[in-house]
């Protein structure tokens, strides 16, 4: 038996391979031997027919692709980033990667080309996290973690649905559930999730800061927090406490479209626990206000003290199963390395570290910023930008200037690759070897259960090739995984609070080491937590006469991203078919939409066509389509969160046109 680790979400559960069937790890901490629907078909994603295999190559997109060596596509690759400047070179990364390779790829980016312009796809989903917590407790650190639930006595679920997004996180919270645990879920939609809660509310969305606004502000009201933990612990308490003094009470509660009874019933179980956790995803995170959102929630822990306490804090659910990887190498534009910046001595230490004088000194472009950047060169590696960018067909169009997309994947299927110049062959999952961290800072291994296939690479080794096609032999001559890794525990030296040093490479695939727990305080310069006065400034799209509804979009569970793994005709289970739109009763009658009839959705930026899914567990006005209709995107707003510039994907307006 080999043991390994899932690729799919954050949660990271233990998996066994023994040459013909995957099966859960029991003795893995995380899952217990559990796998969702996703993981037990893992294997078969790697023998999919849609599989890319070689490179390709093509003078522009009109022209079919041609075979290529690997070595002429690495050649043009790197005359084209010599031939240009910096600033006009990208790297759009993935959640998908490996510590290995977010490292090497960061590295040549920041490092020694010297462009910042190094991001990932997780910037359309835990950037609002990120910058949350830098801002409140002083790092991108997540202070709680997964099996902190069955010490704690109430969860609070809101923008998350884990019953299909964290299939097994969610098994571990009814298992809780039996043994006491309350769980609040709070989202537009009634979810599956919510179905097993102890109390739904169904709050409007954009509503989210109201509500947390009114949890704090009772709490502030009826000195229920906990006053000795902010007088000696928390900053900017008697500013928000006279902020709070001007909220419209009765004009917030409305916009949440919460009664005083449910509010009142919710306040009233979270009085009674003592032990708290919130959790949150993308529900909050991808928001114009998503920074916001963020810090109203994290503010209720600040002021209770229930933070850096078993079974109390904020917990960001991460959605990819290295997002939180990359996140600490520094695969973000807005960061440096190993959660450094770019400020001057930040600079000086990698450059030293590095031995580099080409180190990038400020900020980059982020992965929302660099298509509309006239970039020369962008190189996308295992992720799919014309998929999962909003307003598609303003993306569509400016993808096509870029003169150079290079296409790293495992898949031939994406839509990203209609646009690219050339495509490299990558291995998938069960085809390398490397590191993972999950949602709450488990660092675990993925191993190699199966050769590679014909003629694809490791990520690494590709962006390896390059770099030492312009030159930079010796900082990138490595021989495998565990050198780099290792190098990238050395770096994280360079960062006081950051012991992943202490893990030992040859023993993470047997037993997790999870960093950061020593860490039980603050990590601001005064070592106090910062509360933030937020408002609900209603900047969202607004409906309108002719776009009357407001589109969510989501996870089902079976479904992963684009689908190039999921969406194939051996492992999809059809627990819920791919394409749907949810749609109240009430709302199908005053058009005339029976159940399962053909529509059409349009927004101001384009349009697509689902099938109707008639059903009261949506509000009225709103509709719910999800990420598996592969043309969501050409619906949603281009507008993003001015700090974490992460879109706003779940509030556009919209109209239903019965085909």
């Amino acid at each position: 038996m080999i043991k390994s680790v899932c690729g799919y979400c954050g949660v990271g559960c233990g998996l066994e391979y023994d040459e013909k069937n995957l099966i859960g790890d029991i003795t893995y901490p995380i899952n217990d031997g559990k796998l969702c629907s996703k993981g037990v078909s893992e294997l078969i994603s790697i023998q999919t027919d849609t599989r890319l295999l070689r490179p390709y190559i093509r003078e522009n997109i009109e022209n079919n692709f041609e075979l290529c060596k690997w070595g002429d596509a690495i050649t043009h690759i790197a005359n084209k980033i010599k031939a240009t400047t910096k600033d006009k070179i990208g790297f759009y990364l993935s959640g998908q990667l490996l510590t290995e390779d977010y490292y090497v790829a960061n590295k040549l980016g920041k490092g020694f080309i010297g462009t910042a312009n190094v991001d990932t796809n997780s910037r359309t989903c835990m950037a609002s996290a990120v910058v949350g917590y830098k801002k409140s407790i002083g790092a991108d650190f997540v202070p709680v973690r997964m099996n902190d639930i069955f010490s704690s006595d109430l969860l609070i679920l809101t923008g998350a649905n884990t019953a299909e997004a964290h299939v097994v996180f969610h098994n571990k919270i009814k298992k809780a559930m039996k043994s006491g645990l309350k769980v609040v879920v709070i989202d537009p939609r009634f979810t599956d999730t919510a179905k097993n809660a102890d109390l739904y509310l169904p709050i409007k969305p954009g509503s989210d800061i109201d509500f947390f606004n009114l949890l704090s502000k009772r709490l502030i009201d009826e000195e229920l927090y906990d006053q000795e933990f902010v007088a000696n612990r928390v900053n900017n308490f008697e500013l928000l406490k006279n902020k709070f003094k001007r909220l419209p009470v009765t004009k917030m509660l409305k916009r949440t479209g919460l009664s005083k009874e449910q509010f009142e019933d919710f306040f009233q179980l979270y009085k009674q626990s003592e032990n708290i956790i919130t959790a949150w995803t993308m529900g909050l995170n991808q928001s114009i206000q998503g920074v916001d959102k963020n810090l109203a929630l994290i503010n209720t822990h600040l002021l209770t003290g229930k933070i850096f306490k078993k079974g109390n804090g904020p917990l960001s659910l991460t959605g990819q199963p290295n997002a939180m990887g990359g996140r600490e190498v520094g695969g973000l534009a807005t960061m440096l390395a190993v959660h450094l910046g770019f400020d001057d001595e930040s600079v000086k230490k990698v450059s030293q570290f590095w031995k580099s004088d080409n180190v990038a000194k400020e900020k980059g472009l982020t992965a929302t910023q660099m298509l509309e950047a006239n970039l020369d060169v962008l190189i996308v590696c295992h992720t799919d930008p014309i998929y999962h960018l909003p307003n598609r067909n303003k993306m569509e169009e400016l993808i096509k200037k870029i003169p150079l997309v290079v296409e790293i994947n495992a898949y031939d299927n994406s839509e990203t690759s209609k646009f690219a110049h050339i495509k490299l062959p990558a291995a998938p999952w069960g085809e390398k070897e490397g590191t993972q961290t999950n949602l709450d800072r488990t660092i675990t291994k993925q191993e190699r259960l199966t050769r590679l296939s014909i003629d694809a690479k490791l990520d690494w080794e590709i962006f390896q090739l390059i770099a030492q096609e312009l030159g930079y032999k010796e900082a990138f001559n490595y021989e495998n995984s565990k050198e780099i890794f290792q190098e990238y525990q050395e770096m994280t030296k360079l960062n006081g609070y950051m012991d992943i040093s202490e893990a030992n490479y040859d023993l993470i695939g047997q037993v997790p080491f999870v960093w950061g727990e020593k860490i039980s305080n603050f990590l601001t310069p005064d070592k106090k937590g910062n509360l933030f006065f937020v408002e609900n400034k209603l900047l969202s799209e607004k409906t309108s006469l002719e776009y009357p509804y407001i589109l969510l979009t989501g996870r089902t569970r079976d479904q992963w991203h684009s689908g190039t793994k999921t969406n194939l005709p051996k492992t999809l289970l059809k627990y819920k078919p791919l394409d749907f739109c949810e749609i109240h009763p009430e709302d199908a009658k005053a058009l005339g939409i029976e159940d399962g009839e053909q529509i059409k959705v349009v927004s101001r930026r384009g349009e697509l066509i689902t099938t109707a899914f008639v059903t009261e567990t949506i509000n009225e006005k709103n509709i719910f389509i999800p990420l598996s209709n592969r043309g969501i995107n050409y619906l949603t707003n281009d507008i993003y969160d001015p700090e974490s510039l992460e879109p706003d994907y779940n509030h556009a307006a919209v109209k239903i046109v019965k085909i």
